[in-house]
């Protein structure tokens, strides 16, 4: 059996190499950094046939190992809820006398703006409308797949039924099951960080199982992937608020949204955020995602006081129940007929939830020290679940009951990107509102991107906390790079290009959060028993 954590004579940075000011852990830079940047020379010198094998790969592997992205978040689920109950909740990550260093308003709103911000603004209205006009079109067989997207069908005509299963299916893609992968990420590096006093990387987390092997070949390919994971997961991202954000521009002001236009607006917002990755976490990320908070706040209230009150808060009371009722069948890995839902929806944002894994996990464990774990768990789990119900339901039911009265609304036929404008435009200060939609999905673009560039730069100089600014602004330029070259190789279908690596990536990291869940267990077994 592998020693105890507090027995190890690693260095931090004992591996680390230093040319022209840089503070490299080798081989951990060279590896992630080179083949990144082979990947988007490649992907931009063979366009089609890149085109070609992204158009291949996402349903490939989603429609392969659906159930093993399904049942491995089942497993997450599980795991933090016991967490949740046992006597390892009374355990304060840090020590028994450990403070928090954040408020927890000031916590909530990094965790929060880190976590899944973008994606809330993108599928706020998109996705509810989804899942509503495939409920309301009843079940289709063909071959003895269900060709709808529903996987709970309503009665045909029966709106408000698919109303409330179409928010079941939305809440169950942004409530526990994302929030406990993230969880199960931070919790195992805040532990091994702060109470072990180990590097604050992914290796550390699986010092109980690999013992003193964790600083070698193992560590190296662990943060490896870490790091190719975290890149794309938040290209995939950062796409989609491109997208978003150039829909809108041009929805206010006629802007255009071609090649050309995304690339710039890609560059601007990367710019924006190299700046606030020179400020620092608590100058930059922590101001920010406190001002996107607000904004966020301020938009939905917004929402809640001039929308069609009483349904939205339909929305969000049956939604809820509808979710609570329908989690076990959503969840159900095995046996499924509704193989739309369960491999394009369900195994996509799961393999990108896992993608973010590393980035979320890493930052959330960064500004989480003097939590309990109890505490922890509940408010990265349970609280963020309630926002997405009321965000959902505040937005989405809007748009619904747009279409529940005026079946030719224009939120209807608008394309993904377009919904959220389409669904303000009747209501009150729509042009403000409208632009203000545009500058939260901008800001929580900078917040991720700032996030992401200084959780890569740590995991690549081998925990260290304070690495070389040169660095943070490669990974932060590289990040918009790679969104970039995946929006132009995939021309109208941009996004199946993003989304494809993000499930390829996520995909060997789930084994890794898998064995992460083992490791925690063992040291928080060791932590009781020293105690």
């Amino acid at each position: 059996m592998a020693k105890s954590a507090e027995t190890t004579d690693y260095k931090i940075g004992q591996d680390n190499i230093t040319p022209f000011g840089l503070d490299i852990h080798n081989p951990v830079f060279l590896v992630s950094g080179l083949s990144i940047v082979a990947f988007v020379l490649i992907t931009l010198m063979f366009q089609e046939g890149a085109t070609a094998f992204f158009g291949w790969l996402r349903p490939f592997l989603t429609s392969t190992f659906d159930w093993f992205f399904l049942s491995s978040a089942n497993i997450f689920v599980l795991f933090c809820l016991f967490l949740l109950v046992s006597p390892f909740g009374r355990i304060r990550l840090g020590g028994a006398d450990a403070k928090p260093d954040y408020s927890y308003l000031g916590w909530f709103a990094m965790l929060f703006a880190a976590g899944m911000g973008i994606g809330l603004m993108f599928f706020g209205v998109s996705e509810p409308m989804s899942h509503f006009a495939s409920s309301m079109g009843g079940t289709t067989v063909e071959n003895g797949v269900r060709t709808d997207w529903a996987p709970l069908g309503a009665a045909a005509g029966d709106a408000a039924a698919a109303r409330d299963l179409g928010m079941a299916a939305t809440i169950f893609h942004w409530a526990l099951h994302p929030w406990a992968i993230y969880a199960v990420v931070a919790l195992a590096l805040a532990f091994f960080t702060f109470n072990r006093g180990l590097p604050l990387t992914l290796r550390s987390a699986f010092y109980p199982l690999f013992g003193e092997r964790v600083w070698g070949w193992v560590g190296h390919v662990i943060d490896t992937l870490a790091v190719f994971a975290t890149l794309f997961g938040i290209a995939t991202s950062l796409g989609f608020g491109t997208e978003q954000a150039l829909a809108g521009l041009s929805f206010l002001f006629g802007w255009g949204t071609g090649p050309v236009a995304k690339v710039l607006l890609i560059t601007i917002i990367t710019a924006i955020a190299l700046i606030s990755v020179l400020r620092g976490l608590d100058g930059g990320v922590k101001v920010l995602s406190e001002i996107n908070i607000v904004l966020a706040g301020l938009l939905l209230l917004f929402v809640l006081a001039v929308g069609p009150s009483a349904a939205i808060f339909e929305s969000i009371f049956f939604g809820g129940i509808a979710y609570v009722k329908n989690i076990l069948p959503l969840s159900n890995p095995f046996g499924r007929e509704d193989a739309n839902f369960s491999q394009g929806w369900t195994a996509f944002y799961w393999a990108w939830w896992i993608s973010w894994s590393p980035f979320v996990g890493m930052f959330i464990a960064r500004v989480s020290r003097g939590r309990t774990i109890r505490e922890f768990v509940f408010c990265v789990i349970v609280i963020p679940t309630l926002v997405s119900v009321v965000w959902m339901g505040a937005f989405g039911g809007t748009a619904i009951a747009q279409v529940m009265a005026d079946a030719a609304a224009p939120v209807k036929g608008a394309a993904l990107e377009l919904k959220l404008f389409e669904m303000l435009k009747p209501l009150p200060l729509a042009t403000i509102t409208s632009f203000l939609g545009i500058v939260l999905v901008l800001v929580f673009f900078i917040t991720s991107s700032d996030s992401a560039s200084l959780v890569i730069d740590t995991i690549t100089a081998g925990g260290k906390t304070d690495a070389p600014v040169a660095q943070r602004v490669f990974w932060c330029s590289f990040e918009g790079i790679v969104a970039a070259a995946l929006l132009l190789v995939g021309g109208t279908q941009a996004l199946n290009a993003l989304q494809a690596m993000a499930v390829s990536t996520g995909f060997p990291f789930t084994i890794v959060l898998l064995a992460m869940c083992v490791s925690l267990y063992i040291g928080l077994r060791q932590e009781l028993r020293k105690g």
